[in-house]
């Protein structure tokens, strides 16, 4: 009997009560009407459970059928199980293939096909730059590391959302830093950018100013009329490029005719590429930076030469010229010493050429003219000036003027000073006075920083309450928390600390709001030997193929052979070896088959279903190591009576039978063996090879030699060698009358 669960399907589907009972009853249930998403799973495990029941030793049988149509509503059922079987079969063996493919890096006539067209594309991009270059394509590895990415799957990453970028997918170049990224993902950017930085505007202010917004990756600024809209190629010229086999991803074919940078009035000769343009290739005619050598033709990119000869130009001391080797920009300042007085001219020092005027550290000490006074300023030129305690002066608050000789001292003039306070708000009540004033110690009721407190205190003593701040910061995440805040917090002081899209790292930047920055790391994707490696960005290293290495394979071999077979570098174990084997064997030849010390061998029987409603399980394979197979080398053996050679595997090489009949002589020189060719033992080395051995059976045949003329009798011994003895048999012999009878022997 099937369980509640068999017979009513599993997942969403539902099976009809009719069904149900058939399966009940034992008769073959069609397959059920299913509803929902698992409505044709749950169907064909219905028709399944109807179909096939459970026999009493558990295995799987079919179930009678009980009415006429059983056979007919069977047959749906078993079709779909096949179906099924068919489906699942496929699918494990699409997964199997797939991680195979990931996992294998060894080279393939797919990716050789695919390298050499990648090389006919960019050989085709830079075609008519190299015209230019008679060939010399030096210039061009930074471009083509930028197209190598483009072709290389997993290499061209939006930094945005750390995903591929799909040649069929529409993306944004940055002119700074030359990153791609998916149109949709720096367009949302652009806006959040925008966003923050204008969030702490008032309405008001708002579109006066046109902020910018940075590049992900090189912080580039774009103005907001440069947020792009549109999917361009890489020149600008051609919107919504189609997608081309044959040509660069997202490039639109055509001769790319961007200004080369810095500016020469020239344009770029490649197709349409990312990355930067290459140098200028074209040829000019120019001098050197001193202009004394003659123009000569040279590449645009490198028309800024040297002709080594002296620049000869007047330095700004005026007095030498320049030595150095022509170069460009100013000359550099003169690097003779010569001796040269102070300002003052008291002192005289060497110093360089090329910085004449100094000072040294003594006062001038001149008398003033009053007479009264002398200069205290320090090594100066031209006159020292009149005493500066000459004319009309102050007293010490400002209110009374004096003139008085410059050898008396201003005197206080009595009254209130009234100078303001460091307060900014009372005024200094004492009587004039030199030096500066008091602190102010008036008590006032003062307001604290954040307004929500007051208190009487001495005027120049500030007033913090202990309220703190509850506001949020900028970052719109973390309360201010400063005591007695003003209002005006300052900036969260919080790292972010978010982990950012690679996954790996955090967020360093102050909190903040908004996505955080693109992971600037990049990580290092190497081949099993490490000498071929990708930069990709952070993050994307769990998930991008490792290049394919051309370097031969270095590992040690697992098996008995001293080297390996040459294969490039890959993960994983090596493959099996495919050469010969070459063991000696016990016969001293060497074994011919393909190396078998790490065989596959398939592991049968370890797993016990637990009812017929498991699955069967995938076949286990263990590696382990063969014996060598017999020896097939033939060899030339003679059979047991020496009537033929033969060739036969040298692990089966023994003396055999060939069926035939012995036919050596036997003693008798009448009759040969009739036994089956066997072993013939040699008494003698002289004795005749066809001559019978002890082995050999023994004639039995009566003489059968014919007897003289007149002789009716047989020979009386049995068969021999050589003629017959005379026969000594008596005959009865009668006269010619008959009368007398005589007995004679017998010839």
């Amino acid at each position: 009997m099937e369980a509640q669960w068999r017979q009513g399907g599993r997942g969403r589907g539902r099976a009809r009560p009719g069904d149900e009972l058939a399966a009940r009853s034992g008769a073959a249930a069609r397959p059920p009407t299913a509803r929902g998403r698992g409505g044709a799973r749950g169907g064909a495990r219905s028709a399944a459970a109807g179909a096939i029941g459970e026999g009493a030793s558990g295995e799987c049988r079919v179930l009678p059928s009980t009415s006429a149509a059983g056979p007919r509503a069977g047959k749906p059922a078993l079709s779909s199980l096949r179906k099924f079987d068919e489906i699942k079969k496929a699918n494990q063996a699409a997964a199997k293939k797939l991680v195979e493919d990931q996992l294998s890096s060894s080279s393939e006539d797919d990716d050789e096909d695919a390298e050499a067209k990648q090389g006919k594309i960019l050989d085709k991009t830079f075609t008519i730059y190299t015209s230019q270059t008679d060939g010399d394509a030096s210039e061009l590895e930074r471009t083509r590391q930028y197209m190598n990415d483009a072709f290389q799957s997993g290499a061209m990453t939006c930094l945005i959302c750390i995903a591929s970028v799909k040649r069929n997918q529409a993306v944004w170049s940055c002119c700074g830093c030359f990153c791609i990224f998916h149109l949709v993902c720096i367009q949302k950017w652009a806006k959040d950018s925008l966003f923050l930085v204008s969030s702490p505007l008032t309405d008001d202010d708002f579109g006066k100013k046109d902020y910018p917004w940075p590049c992900p990756k090189c912080r580039f600024e774009y103005k907001r009329s440069e947020t792009p809209s549109r999917y361009y190629c890489y020149c600008g010229k051609v919107e919504n490029p189609t997608v081309d086999p044959w040509l660069v991803p997202h490039s639109c074919g055509q001769i790319c005719e961007r200004e080369f940078k810095p500016s020469c009035g020239h344009k770029c000769l490649l197709l349409c590429h990312p990355g930067p343009c290459p140098p200028c290739p074209k040829m000019v005619t120019t001098t050197c930076h001193c202009k004394k050598a003659r123009p000569v033709p040279r590449r645009c990119s490198a028309k800024e030469w040297s002709c080594h000869l002296p620049c000869g130009r007047t330095l700004l001391c005026g007095q030498h010229a320049c030595e150095n080797p022509c170069h460009a920009g100013d000359c550099q300042p003169c690097p003779r010493v010569s001796k040269q007085r102070c300002v003052c001219g008291r002192r005289t020092a060497e110093r360089l050429c090329a910085s004449p005027q100094w000072q040294c550290d003594q006062v001038c000490g001149k008398c003033l003219p009053c007479g009264n006074h002398t200069c205290e300023q320090v090594c100066h030129a031209g006159p020292c000036g009149d005493c500066p305690r000459s004319g009309k002066r102050s007293c010490p608050c400002g209110k009374t003027k004096f003139t008085l000789p410059c050898t008396e001292d201003v005197p206080t003039c009595g009254d209130s000073c009234d100078k303001v306070l460091e307060c900014g708000i009372h005024k200094c009540s004492q009587r004039c006075h030199r030096g500066p004033c008091e602190i102010c110690r008036q008590e006032v009721e003062k307001q604290c920083r954040c307004g929500k407190h007051t208190k009487r205190m001495p005027c120049h003593k500030p007033y913090l309450c202990e309220t703190k701040c509850t506001k949020i910061r900028d970052c719109q995440k973390h309360q201010c928390r400063r005591k007695c805040c003003s209002g005006n917090c300052p900036p969260c002081d919080q790292v972010c600390g978010r982990t950012l899209g690679c996954r790996n790292h955090k967020c360093p930047s102050g909190c903040h709001r908004g996505s955080c920055n693109p992971c600037p790391e990049t990580v290092d994707v190497k081949c099993n030997c490490g000498k071929t490696v990708i930069k990709v960005p952070c993050g994307r290293e769990r998930t991008i193929k490792p290049p394919k290495c051309k370097q031969l394979c270095s590992r040690p071999p697992t098996c008995h052979h001293s080297t390996q077979e040459k294969h490039y570098c890959h993960f994983g174990r090596c493959p099996p070896c495919r050469q010969p084997c070459q063991k000696t064997l016990t016969c001293g030849h060497l074994c011919p088959v393909s190396c078998h010390d790490e065989a596959l061998v398939k592991q049968t029987g370890l797993h016990q279903s637990a009812g017929p409603w498991e699955q069967p399980s995938e076949p286990a394979f263990i590696q382990t190591a063969l014996p060598c197979p017999p020896c097939e080398v033939p060899i030339p053996v003679e059979c047991l009576g020496q009537h033929e050679v033969s060739a036969l595997p040298c692990h089966s090489a023994n003396p055999y039978s060939c069926k035939r009949f012995c036919g050596r002589l036997l003693d008798c020189q009448n009759h040969t063996c009739m036994k089956e060719c066997h072993c013939v033992t040699k008494l003698n080395s002289s004795a005749d090879e066809k001559k019978a051995g002890p082995e050999c059976s023994q004639c039995e045949e009566e003489c059968t030699k014919p007897r003289p003329a007149g002789c009716p009798h047989r020979c009386v011994l049995p068969c021999h060698p050589g003629d017959c003895p005379s026969c000594l048999q008596m005959l009865k012999i009668k006269c010619h009358c008959k009368l007398s009878v005589l007995y004679i022997e017998c010839l």
